[in-house]
């Protein structure tokens, strides 16, 4: 009888290890490679993690909306509000990971606090990217919005601006190459990094987890709190997925935020 009793607890136990199975929709690189990195670390958790891999931006947020996967992993946080605010969704951030940073360079200043008054900052010329250019300046205390503006503002929110800065606004792939010609320029990753260079390292100032385009965890509403989802968020806040960050994109194209 007892070790009747002893099997079926064992059986009992290899179940209950498997209970919980998460369905996490992501797009390739960084994100996917990211969940693979942590799978093991869930099973080991008790969450059969299920990772299916998406190539657009409008499919993952569907899946999630509809109930066909759990939560995706791809979007920043003003991207997730667009889309909710368009459709009707109901996706929720159920926590932050990772940003892949714009950020302030310059030629002629090796610190944000030598810039002089009426230097002259680039920064992006389209309306997506001209305010995240600015809400990061004013982060760094350069300026200061309107709060009514938000991730919108353009130079006309700007309230306060201590060193009379002169904006310059460039089409945001040329920034690279008028760098030299300004004091400093707010330049995105992906222009910057094949103009050699680094945010890590040669960046006045960097998003950080202030930046409201932090890559998220997305689920729907009323599901940010399950086991499994905060499980998922704790494996990727892990100091394993912040060391293979850190080791993979050392020129800082991807920055954790925890």
């Amino acid at each position: 009888m007892k070790k009747i009793i002893a099997f079926t607890a064992a059986v009992f136990a290899a179940a209950s290890l498997f209970a919980a199975s998460i369905k996490v929709g992501a797009t390739p690189e960084p994100h996917a490679d990211l969940l693979n990195l942590i799978k093991d670390d869930l099973k080991a958790e008790g969450v059969d993690l299920k990772i299916i891999e998406f190539t657009d931006y409008v499919t993952p947020n569907e899946a999630v909306e509809s109930g066909e996967i759990d939560a995706n992993y791809f979007q920043h946080i003003p991207y997730l509000e667009s889309f909710n605010s368009e459709r009707g969704y109901h996706l929720v951030n159920a926590g932050g990971i990772h940003v892949e940073p714009i950020a302030l360079y310059s030629k002629k200043v090796k610190n944000i606090k030598d810039l002089k008054k009426k230097a002259r900052i680039a920064i992006p010329n389209d309306p997506t990217n001209e305010g995240r250019a600015l809400l990061l300046l004013a982060d760094a205390g350069l300026i200061t919005l309107d709060p009514k503006a938000g991730i919108t503002a353009t130079v006309q929110d700007i309230t306060s601006n201590p060193l009379k800065l002169k904006f310059t606004e460039v089409e945001a792939a040329s920034l690279p190459r008028v760098l030299a010609d300004v004091d400093a320029a707010v330049i995105n990753g992906n222009y910057a990094i094949p103009a050699g260079l680094s945010a890590k390292k040669d960046g006045l100032y960097v998003e950080g987890s202030s930046s409201p385009y932090v890559n998220v965890i997305a689920v729907k509403a009323g599901n940010e709190n399950k086991p499994e989802i905060q499980a998922l968020v704790k494996a990727l806040k892990s100091e394993k997925v912040r060391k293979f960050i850190e080791e993979k994109y050392p020129n800082g194209e991807v920055v954790v935020v925890f």
